[in-house]
Formats: C-alpha cells, structure tokens, sequence
C-alpha cells in the first residue's frame, strides 16, 4: 500500500502534537511490511507521516519538486530531511530547479500519482496559494485517488 502525504505547515505546537498522534494512528492501522510512505518530507505532516512510516517498518519513497527545494525549507529542517532522504528506497525528481508553487503543485502530482491513497492533514479550508494541501487534496479526487483527511477537532491554523 502506497500513501502519499500532504498536509499545512507551521501548525503550533498543540495543534503539531495532536496530527503527529493521528498520523501514528493512522500508521498502526496499515501492515508495515507492505506499507510505503510517499512523501516530498518537507517540515510538518510530511516529515512526521515519513518518520511514523519508517518507525513502524515501512519504507519511504521521496518527491523532491525541485532542485533547490531543500534550500527553501526552514534550515532548522535540513537535517531531518537529509536523514529521511537517506532512507529513501526511492527518489522522484520533477526536473524542476526553482522551489516555487508550480514545482511544489507538480511534485504533489507526482505523489498522487504514485500513491494507492492519500492522507491529508488539511483543515477543510482553500489553500493559501496554489499548490496548497486543498489543491492537492482536489487533485487526487479529480485522478480517482482515495482521500483520507486528518484535522484535530476544534484545531485552527
């Protein structure tokens, strides 16, 4: 089973505790052997869900929306993502250079693309800018990919 990630960014902490406990939950839910996280594991709910996959057995494949894409995440994030991409039993590039929105949303059409089903830590609410977790979550519905949202109740961005 292939489940791609996507979900919002610079939660709180509250709000960062309570989806690292629904995505274990979620995890614990799936047979670790069979199960790969495909993930572009940028800080927050991709970085987790990897971490949650990888812990419980399962492997982690990578989508890296461009060139300079880790050069555009928090630098506090660097190490994390450079550990999980070493644990990557695969990588898929867009051939993108600038980490801008179209990168980031053609990098999220590759996840769903390679994914059996997609978990979206998303608040229900449109995305912020294109390529935003609504968008993604609008795109697998429209490829026929299965959606499973995860929000805390009562939580707020």
């Amino acid at each position: 089973m292939r489940v791609g990630i996507t979900g919002h960014r610079g939660l709180s902490t509250e709000v960062k505790e309570r989806v690292r406990v629904l995505l274990a939950d979620a995890v614990r839910g799936y047979d670790a052997a069979e199960l790969v996280a495909v993930s572009c594991i940028a800080d927050g709910p991709d970085a987790w869900f990897a971490e949650a996959v990888l812990s419980a057995g399962g492997r982690l494949e990578v989508v890296v929306p461009a060139t300079e894409y880790r050069d555009n995440l928090p630098e506090w994030h660097h190490s994390t993502y450079d550990a999980l991409i070493s644990r990557a039993s695969e990588v898929h590039e867009t051939g993108m250079t600038a980490s801008d929105s179209q990168a980031h949303m053609h990098g999220s059409e590759i996840l769903v693309g390679l994914a059996d089903e997609l978990v979206a830590v998303w608040d229900g609410k449109p995305a912020w800018g294109h390529g935003g977790t609504a968008d993604v979550v609008a795109y697998a519905e429209r490829n026929g990919v299965p959606v499973r949202v995860m929000w805390p109740e009562g939580a707020s961005r």
